[in-house]
C-alpha cells in the first residue's frame, strides 16, 4: 500500500552524495616536458584535489597519492596550487598549506617549514634554483600579510621577500630569459575585478628585484592573466575600455593598443 506524505517530505533513493559522486571538477593545467598535468576535484574522495598526468602515449595516472589534497587557501578562495619542472611537482597541501616536492614515482616531501603561511601561484626559476610564489602569512592581529617570495629548492627554509607593501598579490611570471618578473597587485577595498596593477621589475644577479615599473592598471582598471611570450612580450587582459581586451607590452616601448577590439566583453 502506498503511503501519502506531505509535499517535500518523502524519502528518495537519489541522494546528493549519489548525484555528485561521479562528478569530477577539472582545474589548473600545466605542461611539463612532453606531459600534461591538471587538477581533478573528486567528490567521491571527500572533495580531494589530485594532480593527474597524461603522457604522450595517452596514459593517464594520478600523481599525488592520498591523503594529499592539492589546494591553497591564499586569498581564501585559492589560486594556482602546483607547478612542475624537470619531472618534479611542487604543490600546496590543503591540510597544512606547506609546499611539498614530489618527483615522479616518489612520495611527496615537505619543502617549506611548518608555519602559519599559505602559498599560491608558484613558478620555477630554474636559473636561480628557486620557486617564486605568493605567500600569505599571519600578521598577528587577525590580518594577513601578502608578499611575493622566493623559496630555495635546496633549502625550503631559505625564503626571501621579493616585493611587499600591497594588500594582495597574484600571478608572478618570469620572462623567458629569466631577466624580468611581472606580477599583479591590488589593495583594499578593491576586489581583483575592480582594480589591479601590473608591475614589471628586472631581476638582479643575486635574485632580488630592481626598480619596479607600473605597466598597466589602477584603482579603476582590472588586469588579469599576464603571460610572457617566447620573444619576451608581456601579454595581459584589461578592462580599461569597459570590455575585456588583450594587450601587450614590451620593454622600452609604450603600451600597445588592444589586440582584439569589439564589444564581446567577457
Amino acid at each position: 500500500m502506498n503511503a501519502v506524505s506531505p509535499y517535500g517530505s518523502w524519502k528518495s533513493p537519489i541522494t546528493s552524495d549519489l548525484i555528485v559522486s561521479g562528478t569530477v571538477g577539472l582545474g589548473q593545467i600545466a605542461i611539463g616536458g612532453d606531459d600534461i598535468y591538471w587538477v581533478e576535484g573528486r567528490p567521491s574522495e571527500g572533495g580531494r584535489s589530485v594532480i593527474v598526468r597524461r603522457t604522450p602515449d595517452g596514459k593517464i595516472t594520478d600523481v599525488t597519492p592520498a591523503p594529499f589534497n592539492v589546494r591553497t587557501r591564499v586569498h581564501e578562495y585559492g589560486g594556482a596550487a602546483f607547478a612542475v619542472a624537470g619531472g618534479t611537482i611542487y604543490f600546496s597541501h590543503f591540510a597544512d598549506q606547506r609546499i611539498y616536492c614530489q618527483k615522479l614515482d616518489s612520495q611527496p616531501e615537505p619543502l617549506t617549514p611548518a608555519a602559519d603561511c599559505r602559498y599560491a601561484d608558484a613558478i620555477v626559476d630554474k636559473q636561480k634554483n628557486r620557486l617564486i610564489c605568493v605567500r600569505e602569512s599571519d600578521a598577528g592581529d587577525g590580518e594577513c600579510v601578502n608578499t611575493i617570495v622566493s623559496i630555495n629548492l635546496d633549502n625550503g627554509a631559505d625564503i626571501q621577500i621579493l616585493t611587499q607593501g600591497d594588500d594582495f598579490y597574484a600571478s608572478p611570471r618570469l620572462s623567458p630569459d629569466g631577466s624580468q618578473l611581472s606580477w599583479i597587485s591590488w589593495n583594499h577595498p578593491n576586489m581583483p575585478w575592480d582594480g589591479t596593477e601590473l608591475w614589471v621589475a628586472k631581476i638582479n644577479a643575486g635574485g632580488s628585484l630592481g626598480e619596479k615599473k607600473l605597466v598597466a592598471g589602477g584603482a579603476d582598471e582590472s588586469i588579469f592573466q599576464p603571460e610572457w611570450s617566447l620573444d619576451g612580450v608581456l601579454y595581459f587582459v584589461s578592462d580599461k575600455s569597459n570590455w575585456w581586451n588583450l594587450y601587450r607590452w614590451q620593454s622600452r616601448t609604450p603600451l600597445n593598443p588592444p589586440l582584439v577590439r569589439g564589444e564581446a566583453g567577457i
